[in-house]
C-alpha cells in the first residue's frame, strides 16, 4: 500500500494507473500521426496538437476511475472487466466526439478517434488480464503472520473470505497464550522458539498483532521489539484494518487508540481550501443543473399533492442542528404516525418519480443550497436526524465523533457501504465515517467524488 495524504492506495493499482496513462498517451500520439486529418492553415490546430495525447490520456483515465476499474471489484471475473471497459470506452468515444465537434484541434475526430478508442480499449483489456495473472502469483505478495488465534484473529480470516487481503499472503496464526482458538487448526503455526525465529523460518515481512489481552505477559513485547529492529513491520489490528479495508473497526478500538493515533487533524488551511472548493462548485452546479431542477420540480408537482421540497432537521458539525433541503420523494403521509422511520430499500412510501430521482441521486441536488450556505460540504458523513442521533449515540461507541467535521452530500460510507437502514448498518457506516474523520484531505475528497460518479452511473446503493 502507498499512502497519499494519510489515505491508503494499493501499490499495484497505482502502477496500473501509471502504465495505462502512459499507454493512452502513446496511443494518442500514434493515432494522431497515422490517422489524423488537419487543416495546416489553421494556427489553432497546430498549437493544440501537442495537448491532444495528454487530453486523451487524462479524460480516459478519469472515466476508467469513474467506472470502478481502479477498484478490486473488476478482478472478480473477465465478464465484469469486459463489460466495464466496453461501456467506459463507448462513453469516452461519445464525449470526445462531442468535444471534437466543438474543438477539433484538441480532440480526436473521425477515423483518428475510432482507432484511438479501439486500440486503447484492446490494450487496456490485455494489460488487465496480465494484471490478474500477476496478482495470482504468490511470489509478489507480502508474507504476513497474525499474532493471536482468538476472536480478533478470526476477523482476519473473514477479511480473506471477503477478498480484502489483496497483495497479502496470510501465512498463518501464531497463538499467544490463549487455549481456545477461533481459527482452523490447519491455519495455526506451531510455536517453536521465539517470535523472531518464526518470522525468520517463514520469511515473514509483517506481523499483525491480534491479541485481546495484552497485560500479564499476554503480549511478547521484547520479541516484537526485536522483530521491529530487524526490519519486520509490526501493525496492530485497527491499523491493519484501516489500511486494508478503509474502516476503523469498532470491535478492536478504544479511547486511548483514538487519542494517540495519527490523524484526526483539523486546520485553518484545510477548512479554507474546502470552503472555497464548496462555494465555487456549488454555485457552478446550481447554475448548470437549473433546467434539471425545474423539470424535477414539475414532475413532483404533477404526480402527487404536497410540497416540492422536503425539509428536515439534521445534526451538523459540532452537534449543531440545521434544516436540510431535498426533493420530496415520498408521499406526504410517509410518517403519519408521527415517529421518524428509517428509509428502507424499495420503500413503498416513495412515489414513482421519487424512486427515479433517488436512483440517480437527483433528490439530493437541493442540498447544494446547504453547501453554499456553509451548513454542509460536498464530502463528509451523511447528516442524521436528531431523533436517530440520540438513539445511536447511546448504543454505538464514539458515534458523536463523526460530528467533528461538516456533514456531506456524499461520503466515504456512501461510496463504500451500499445501504443503511438499521442500527447495525449505522454501526457499519460509522466505521467508514471514522476513517474519513481520521484521514480526510482534499485528495480523499476527490477520490470520493470520483467514486460517487460511479455510484450514480451504476445505481449502486439506491433506495
Amino acid at each position: 500500500m502507498i499512502r497519499f495524504f494519510r489515505h491508503y492506495v494499493p501499490t499495484r493499482m497505482v502502477l496500473l494507473m501509471i502504465v495505462e496513462f502512459l499507454l493512452l498517451y502513446f496511443v494518442g500520439i500514434y493515432t494522431a500521426e497515422h490517422f489524423g486529418q488537419y487543416d495546416p492553415a489553421d494556427p489553432f490546430v497546430a498549437q493544440a496538437a501537442p495537448y491532444k495525447p495528454w487530453l486523451l490520456a487524462t479524460s480516459m483515465t478519469l472515466l476508467i476511475s469513474m467506472f470502478g476499474l481502479y477498484d478490486w471489484e473488476w478482478t472478480k471475473g473477465v465478464r465484469s472487466l469486459l463489460a466495464r471497459v466496453l461501456v467506459c470506452f463507448l462513453l469516452g468515444g461519445l464525449i470526445m466526439e462531442l468535444g471534437g465537434a466543438l474543438l477539433p484541434g484538441l480532440f480526436a475526430v473521425g477515423q483518428e478517434l475510432q482507432m484511438a478508442v479501439f486500440i486503447a480499449g484492446l490494450s487496456v483489456i490485455a494489460i488487465r488480464l496480465l494484471f490478474i495473472q500477476w496478482g495470482s502469483v504468490g511470489a509478489f505478495k507480502k508474507r504476513v503472520l497474525v499474532l493471536g488465534s482468538g476472536s480478533r484473529a478470526a476477523k482476519v480470516e473473514e477479511m480473506i473470505a471477503a477478498g480484502q487481503t489483496h497483495g497479502l499472503n496470510i501465512v498463518g496464526y501464531l497463538p499467544a497464550g490463549g487455549t481456545h482458538h477461533y481459527v482452523a487448526n490447519d491455519r495455526l503455526i506451531e510455536e517453536s522458539g521465539s517470535l523472531c525465529d518464526v518470522v525468520d523460518r517463514y520469511d515473514i515481512e509483517e506481523v499483525v498483532v491480534a491479541v485481546r489481552e495484552r497485560r500479564g505477559g499476554g503480549l511478547p513485547l521484547a520479541d516484537l521489539l526485536e522483530c521491529k529492529l530487524r526490519g519486520t513491520t509490526i501493525l496492530d489490528l485497527p491499523a491493519f484494518f484501516e489500511r486494508q479495508t478503509g474502516v476503523l473497526p469498532l470491535f478492536s478500538m478504544n479511547a486511548s487508540w483514538l487519542i494517540f493515533a495519527e490523524g484526526f487533524q483539523q486546520g485553518m488551511m484545510r477548512d479554507l481550501v474546502k470552503r472555497v472548493f464548496d462555494l465555487t462548485v456549488s454555485f457552478l452546479l446550481m447554475i448548470a443543473t437549473l433546467p434539471l431542477l425545474l423539470i424535477t420540480a414539475m414532475l413532483i408537482r404533477l404526480e402527487s399533492r404536497g410540497p416540492i421540497f422536503y425539509t428536515q432537521t439534521r445534526v451538523g458539525q459540532y452537534g449543531e442542528e440545521f434544516t436540510i433541503f431535498k426533493f420530496r420523494s415520498m408521499f406526504t403521509d410517509a410518517e403519519k404516525d408521527g415517529l421518524p422511520q428509517w428509509a428502507r430499500k424499495n420503500d413503498d412510501r416513495t412515489t414513482r418519480v421519487g424512486r427515479l430521482i433517488r436512483r440517480v441521486r437527483i433528490d439530493e441536488l437541493p442540498q447544494l443550497f446547504n453547501v453554499f450556505l456553509g451548513q454542509m460540504s460536498f464530502v463528509g458523513p451523511r447528516p442524521e436526524r436528531p431523533y436517530f442521533v440520540n438513539e445511536l449515540a447511546t448504543q454505538i461507541p464514539y458515534y458523536n465523533s463523526r460530528h467533528s467535521v461538516k456533514p456531506g452530500i456524499t461520503g466515504w460510507a456512501q461510496v463504500r457501504f451500499t445501504y443503511g437502514a438499521s442500527i447495525e448498518d449505522a454501526m457499519e457506516k460509522l466505521q467508514y465515517d471514522l476513517y474519513y474523520v481520521k484521514n480526510h484531505s482534499l485528495f480523499l475528497d476527490l477520490m470520493i467524488l470520483l467514486q460517487t460518479a460511479q455510484v450514480v452511473v451504476s445505481g449502486k446503493g439506491a433506495h
